[in-house]
């Protein structure tokens, strides 16, 4: 089952993450959305999320949704040798993690600076990326 990535698409951290992800995931078990697409508005929407915040990258990983380092480390978990050895962090709790992932996340502009537009997926990448509900990867529901 793919499992999606929901990334705000201007913020060059989290297109730098995404491109770790893409080059690191053989499988290709991760399918992208930007959080100011349609798809991830109407997705995350229905699950109560607010999306106007841009602060956190969200996964949705068996019709669940996991934010900020939670999200991280279950992605490393299902990434290439030697990442998933990181998912060892899990044991840090979580207001530790968070704590140092809103750091980074409210800085992220201003260390790694922003894009004018969202990330446009290369011709090898297209299939990666969602941009309609037509497009989710079968097993992951609307609400």
């Amino acid at each position: 089952m793919s499992h999606i990535v929901f990334f705000d698409g201007v913020c060059n951290l989290c297109n730098g993450a995404v491109d770790f992800i893409i080059n690191r995931d053989p499988h290709r078990k991760f399918r992208y959305a930007s959080l100011q697409s349609e798809l991830a508005k109407k997705v995350l929407t229905e699950r109560g999320v607010n999306t106007n915040s841009m602060l956190t990258m969200i996964l949705l990983k068996d019709n669940q949704l996991l934010y900020r380092s939670d999200a991280a480390l279950e992605i490393a978990r299902e990434l290439s040798m030697p990442w998933p050895a990181f998912y060892v962090f899990k044991v840090i709790p979580r207001f530790i993690r968070d704590s140092i992932y809103n750091l980074v996340s409210r800085n992220r502009y201003r260390w790694f600076g922003k894009r004018d537009t969202c990330r446009i997926p290369t011709d090898a990448e297209r299939g990666l990326f969602l941009e309609e509900i037509a497009d989710l990867p079968a097993g992951i529901t609307e609400q």
